[in-house]
């Protein structure tokens, strides 16, 4: 167990931002964490899919980078919404330190539900242009 105090709003921001390559799961369970190998791994697995059927769309080809996106927004989420309690018995144990959130964290909410609706909107406004007129708009 490590003694070192765990930031809620760091661990958000991490999880906004670099969500898709897995730092917030790094910087909360470190380097043996299997979901944050798969968050990493997503966008160069999807490079490779898009250099190896490079006539295919884009859609295809970066989904695994974009659905691992849309899980770090969902997840995103779920960390800043936890109460400081909830945060400091599953995070911060034995740390010694409460945590206290500030308005950061709020904005880094709004942030996040404004960013996920628009990313969630766009994949489905692509997805049935791809399979209703087989991308003729895009």
């Amino acid at each position: 167990m490590s003694n070192q105090h765990k930031n809620k709003t760091l661990a958000t921001f991490l999880c906004l931002f670099f969500g898709s390559l897995g730092a917030h799961r790094f910087y909360l369970y470190g380097k043996r964490d299997h979901y944050a190998w798969l968050h990493l791994i997503s966008l160069p697995f999807s490079y490779f899919l898009a250099k190896l059927y490079f006539n295919l769309d884009p859609f295809y080809t970066y989904s695994p980078w974009l659905l691992s996106l849309l899980i770090a927004m969902f997840i995103s989420l779920i960390l800043g919404l936890k109460s400081d309690e909830n945060w400091d018995a599953q995070f911060n144990p034995h740390s010694g330190s409460k945590s206290d959130s500030t308005w950061i964290l709020a904005l880094l909410l709004v942030f996040a539900v404004g960013a996920g609706a628009i990313i969630l909107i766009g994949i489905m406004a692509r997805g049935f242009d791809l399979m209703y007129t087989g991308g003729a708009y895009g």
